[in-house]
């Protein structure tokens, strides 16, 4: 055989594995975006591509160390009867109301198996299972965390309770009736 038929076969050889390499990262890329959604679109946002496909992948191995469960039905039921009480008292004190939504959630996480304490971290893990409604968090989180300093009006309380419905919702896997 001769060198230039050599050189050709190793090119060849070359180009398919670079391919076959860039396809697969390729569907990775694309299982990640499905998967993750707004979240994947987020971390882009903020890094690069590769570097928020590797967040996310450790996200998914932090995770899966965890024993997240669904809840059951009679605590689906009284978390929910709890989430209407609070609704409620938001006519009367829409900050309470708002502070205790986010208590709420927190208690839901924790019954859930996901560890509590740092937000950022509890938004980052609940986004592996929760990428559809993780932004929902960040949102009605950062309007109490303001509303603890005063910096927020009825509207944006009531804003934030939509978001955490929409969670709330989602974690409890069963639709709130709309108050």
């Amino acid at each position: 055989m001769s060198t230039t038929a050599v050189v050709l076969i190793l090119l060849l050889i070359a180009v398919t594995g670079i391919s076959i390499v860039m396809f697969l990262q390729r569907q990775n890329s694309r299982k990640l975006r499905d998967r993750f959604g707004p979240e994947y679109d987020r971390l882009v946002r903020e890094n690069n591509p590769r570097k928020a496909e590797t967040i996310l992948h450790e996200r998914e191995k932090r995770i899966a160390k965890f024993q997240i469960r669904p809840l059951g039905r009679q605590q689906s039921e009284k978390f929910a009867a709890e989430w209407r009480s609070v609704q409620e008292n938001f006519v009367d004190d829409p900050r309470g109301a708002a502070s205790d939504a986010d208590r709420l959630i927190d208690q839901v996480l924790e019954e859930r198996g996901y560890p509590v304490g740092d937000f950022e971290q509890q938004a980052d893990d609940l986004s592996v299972e929760h990428a559809q409604v993780v932004e929902h968090y960040r949102i009605a989180h950062d309007i109490v965390s303001r509303n603890r300093k005063d910096a927020t009006n009825t509207e944006q309380l009531r804003i934030a309770m939509q978001h955490y419905r929409a969670l709330f919702e989602d974690l409890l896997e069963m639709p709130m009736a709309k108050r």
